[in-house]
């Protein structure tokens, strides 16, 4: 007897075997390996581990994959939410719960379109609980305001804070970037929120007449990395510039990092878009990129596999197809080096360490991969 759904996973356990050969690429510090651990996805955008070191992937269509640990199967998670997949808009980040063994709660990011009928959309955060495969228990506990018609600029990454806060990194939509200096909407900005969406009291705009109470920071253009400092906390973000400007900030509750008042980048085509790069009572970059290398996600390196690596920030990039290590030394920046351009030809969205140090990349294409990166025998 025919059976449609053991003929698919048949199939999509075969995409996901089918393994590259192995390069080896000599970096400054390690020697490794570049291969793919699992295929066949479409438009990946998302990725994060589970403690079983199983994990989950996005795809900017709107589904959502478990991939085993070794990579060989997958299944489709249910009870996803529809999402506005068009342009750069749909199903963006996935995280979980840093209690997750005992709260099954994933939290997923993703161009959420008006409600009741209304035009436009905005980025927001679900929450659910996985069991058996399937979304249980949701709930919206983030929506970007207001609903714009843009397909352009949604940001957006989830990081957990060591005091278990939630920070969302949010785009400008593009056309609205003058709001990234305004208080009275989401646009442009990072913002703070308990992991059931309620406001942590010290938000650094609580009770003023004129800001949203979630704003942690603003003045950004379309945050697409982020990741914790081990060692001192910090939120580390990076920002998507226009041409050139790409910007690694070390975000601070209630201070402006400029957008688009300050930029060293030029808007696409060479049009200015400001004269000034520094202003009184805006943040610098801690670290930026002329020209632009078209930054994604982000990740700090603190694993024991790569030794030499350890404490260091990689950043993907998609129109360069690389990954930047800056070489961090007691909280300075000492020198970037640029990995995997040969290796790797494809647009690489985000990057995460696995449970087993191992670095994994994500490839933003039609026939999206995992890349798994680990050290030469």
């Amino acid at each position: 007897m025919f059976n449609r759904k053991l003929v698919l996973t048949a199939l999509l356990a075969a995409s996901a075997s089918m393994t590259a050969v192995a390069d080896t690429v000599e970096t400054e510090r390690h020697k490794v390996t570049v291969s793919t651990f699992a295929d066949g996805f479409t438009n990946p955008w998302g990725m994060t581990f589970l403690p079983d070191n199983s994990v989950l992937v996005t795809e900017r269509s709107g589904d959502l994959y478990w991939v085993s640990e070794n990579g060989k199967y997958r299944e489709k998670i249910s009870g996803v939410p529809e999402v506005v997949a068009k342009s750069q808009g749909g199903l963006l980040d996935v995280t979980v719960d840093p209690d997750f063994d005992e709260n099954q709660w994933v939290y997923i990011s993703y161009s959420e379109p008006a409600q009741d009928g209304g035009k436009g959309n905005s980025t927001a955060v679900m929450r659910a609980k996985l069991v058996d495969k399937a979304f249980t228990n949701k709930e919206v506990v983030f929506r970007q305001a207001p609903k714009y018609e843009s397909n352009a600029h949604f940001g957006s990454r989830l990081v957990f804070s060591p005091e278990g806060h939630l920070f969302v990194t949010l785009g400008d939509r593009y056309s609205r970037m003058d709001d990234a200096q305004t208080l009275g909407n989401h646009h442009g900005k990072v913002v703070r929120i308990w992991p059931d969406g309620s406001i942590p009291e010290d938000n650094p705009f609580v009770g003023e007449d004129n800001a949203l109470d979630e704003i942690w920071s603003y003045g950004h253009r379309n945050v697409q990395g982020a990741d914790i400092h081990p060692d001192t906390g910090e939120l580390w973000t990076v920002e998507h510039g226009p041409q050139g400007g790409d910007e690694v900030n070390i975000p601070e509750a209630g201070k402006n990092y400029g957008w688009p008042e300050i930029t060293y980048g030029v808007d696409y085509g060479g049009a200015i878009i400001s004269e000034d790069a520094v202003k009184e009572g805006m943040e610098q970059p801690f670290y930026y990129w002329v020209p632009s290398i078209a930054t994604a996600g982000a990740t700090f390196y603190t694993g024991d596999a790569f030794p030499e690596w350890k404490g260091d920030f990689f950043v993907a990039a998609l129109k360069s197809s690389l990954v930047a290590r800056l070489d961090l030394y007691e909280g300075r920046m000492m020198h970037e080096e640029r990995l995997f351009e040969d290796a790797v030809d494809a647009r690489i969205r985000d990057i995460n360490q696995g449970p087993d140090g191992y670095l994994y990349l994500l490839t933003d294409e039609s026939n999206g991969s995992i890349i798994q990166i680990k050290p030469a025998d």
